[in-house]
């Protein structure tokens, strides 16, 4: 019996390891999360018993509960079963309680880490997180947390000049622009990055003091990830140049 961790990465196929490809290849059973690509599966065996167990804010299909006890069940029934996860399963993933749920039943469990989609969504935008003169350091924060509330680590991180990103808080968005325009930030740049990594990728950007207005009249929602800090300012740089590139 095993059971292979796997993060899928921030939804483009292609940025999925060789590693996670080797595994999903040899799965007997693959649970897969919504925010993982479908054409990953692919790879599976003709055989292969595919699950989705994705959740999505307000759209839960299956509870973390029901997915431990189907990871052991399946792996207890199957023998090889993969976790195929969005980004990377130990970054807001819940893959640290799988696995020691796992464990715990006498399962082996292999951890195939993923790219995050906190770095790697900003980096295709053209924001990067860190860089010399504009930020020396990055938060990843989660919009969700297990009781619904604000994390009290970002009005921390607002009042540092560190990049912040924010991952699945769109829901929060008043509160995350509120708790930084207490703190007089009104003209930090923001980005908002929807759908990142894949064909239908929209990006809107603006200020603490306007992108909520920005965000509305773009029609912007989940899945996004959301950069607050000078960098974010990056990403119009970016599309500046490819405008004039393709003039």
């Amino acid at each position: 019996m095993k059971v292979t961790l796997i993060g899928a990465g921030p939804g483009d196929p292609e940025l999925i390891t060789l590693k996670g490809i080797k595994a999903l290849k040899s799965a007997d059973v693959v649970l897969h999360d919504a925010l993982a690509s479908t054409e990953l599966l692919e790879y599976c065996k003709p055989d292969c018993v595919i699950v989705n167990v994705g959740k999505r804010f307000a759209q839960h299909s299956c509870n973390q509960d029901v997915i431990n006890h189907l990871i052991v069940e399946y792996a207890q029934q199957y023998g090889h079963v993969v976790r195929l996860k969005g980004g990377d399963s130990f970054i807001f993933g819940r893959g640290y309680e799988e696995l020691e749920y796992a464990e715990r039943h006498g399962i082996t469990v292999e951890v195939v880490p993923g790219i995050s989609s906190s770095y790697a969504v900003p980096a295709l935008a053209g924001i990067p997180l860190t860089t010399r003169g504009m930020s020396e350091s990055f938060w990843v924060i989660t919009g969700t947390t297990k009781d619904h509330s604000l994390s009290n680590d970002l009005s921390l991180a607002a009042r540092s000049s560190a990049t912040v990103v924010v991952l699945m808080g769109m829901h929060k968005l008043p509160e995350i622009v509120e708790t930084f325009a207490q703190l007089g930030k009104i003209n930090l740049p923001v980005a908002i990055i929807q759908n990142g990594s894949r064909p239908d990728e929209k990006i809107v950007t603006g200020k603490v003091g306007n992108i909520l207005q920005l965000a509305q009249a773009e029609g912007i929602g989940s899945p996004a990830i959301i950069v607050i800090g000078k960098v974010a300012q990056l990403a119009d740089k970016v599309k500046e140049i490819s405008q004039l590139a393709d003039y």
